[in-house]
């Protein structure tokens, strides 16, 4: 019989595993991990974004309620020895974003464009994503929720992935609150059919819904796939509700963005998908690229709320934003050629090898005589005149 490996226990047999879902990134990857990263959050900054930079970790109660749909169950907990509150690693900073734009930014002016950088961690991983640990990179504008916010954030999304390396991007668009808008009045329905509603449309499952008594939806399954012919569908299936028009302004809200968005990127439609988009209110998107697998962001819009302090109305703002998870693309990014790393000889010229830097050189500085260039991976020695080729 195996004994069970303690975790715990001081002498284990791998005192240096790491828990699972985190992994180290090694050169060169991290260097490309720090090149994304700086690239993505310049195209941030040059569109205006002020960055903003929210602690590790904060209390529960702040985390999970400041938008609808913020899960606890995704969030690491423990309690703080000091307040002996229960604290909660970030698993995702835009919740953080509206924190601060709730109380330090509160009264900054509106629409105001924030951006953020830094790693989340979750629980555990998502079906074919293990990775607890992630680098999350995103904008918001708050504010403002309208299409002109909505198409001014996919395209950025798309271009701060461009910036990172991602090529054949695509975009697919949603209504989050697709459902709750037709049951007010289009398609009404008890409470307990709307969840299930819900759920079959999620799982794309046409006899679910029928059997749900979402018989009315089914014409929302089909409205999916490349958006030109999707949205004609979708305009059909508006067009044959008893009252008409119940999806009016998000239909013409999802064309307007289509058209700011053109070329940039080939653009789809699935009206009905909610998953992930739990805290959206009514627009939603998934952005991918060629060559990575799975998502590499989402955004839309929201509404960032707060709870109301003694003598003062709670918080409540529209807003629109994105969250970018870059770290498949950095793991599948083809590596540059090799630097040009500058061995310095022991009784280098101080003043050159600064010079050199600034020209863009990595140096390696000998710290004994045994030191070898080659050994140190450097491609060039510093010789009297100058870098010469090893």
């Amino acid at each position: 019989m195996t004994t069970p490996i303690n975790p715990f226990a001081n002498n284990g047999p791998d005192p240096d595993l790491l828990p699972e879902g985190l992994a180290d990134r090694l050169p060169p990857r991290a260097a490309e991990a720090m090149r994304v990263t700086r690239a993505m959050v310049d195209v941030l900054s040059a569109h205006g974004y002020d960055p903003v930079q929210p602690p590790l970790v904060e209390f529960e109660r702040s985390l999970a309620s400041r938008m609808a749909g913020v899960r606890k169950n995704r969030m690491v907990r423990f309690t703080d020895p000091v307040s002996l509150r229960t604290l909660s690693v970030r698993a995702d900073m835009t919740v953080q974003v509206g924190r601060i734009i709730a109380t330090g930014l509160g009264s900054a002016p509106r629409p105001l464009r924030l951006s953020y950088a830094g790693q989340v961690l979750r629980i555990k991983g998502d079906g074919l994503a293990p990775e607890r640990e992630q680098l999350q990179i995103g904008a918001e504008i708050i504010g403002a929720d309208n299409a002109a916010a909505a198409a001014e954030t996919v395209l950025l999304a798309i271009e701060t992935l461009r910036a990172a390396g991602a090529t054949g991007i695509s975009v697919d668009f949603t209504l989050p609150d697709l459902v709750d808008t037709l049951v007010e009045k289009a398609h009404p329905l008890p409470p307990e059919a709307v969840i299930a509603v819900r759920r079959e449309l999620d799982a794309k499952d046409a006899g679910g819904l029928s059997a749900a008594g979402g018989e009315a939806f089914l014409p929302l399954l089909y409205a999916t796939g490349p958006f030109d012919a999707a949205i004609a569908r979708l305009e059909e299936f508006d067009r044959a509700i008893s009252d008409g028009g119940a999806l009016g302004t998000r239909i013409s809200g999802l064309r307007e963005i289509a058209a700011q968005v053109g070329n940039a990127a080939r653009i789809t439609l699935d009206p009905s998908e909610r998953h992930g988009f739990e805290y959206q209110s009514w627009f939603g998107f998934t952005i991918y690229a060629d060559g990575v697998r799975g998502e590499l962001g989402r955004g839309g819009t929201y509404r960032v709320t707060g709870e109301a302090r003694p003598g003062e109305a709670g918080h409540d703002e529209a807003a629109t934003g994105f969250s970018l998870y870059p770290d498949p693309l950095i793991d599948a990014n083809p590596l540059e050629g090799a630097d040009r790393v500058l061995f310095l000889p022991l009784g280098y010229d101080r003043e050159k090898a600064e010079t050199l830097r600034a020209e863009g050189w990595r140096t390696r500085a000998a710290l004994s005589e045994s030191d070898d260039a080659g050994a140190l991976a450097c491609t060039h020695v510093l010789g009297a005149k100058g870098p010469e080729a090893i």
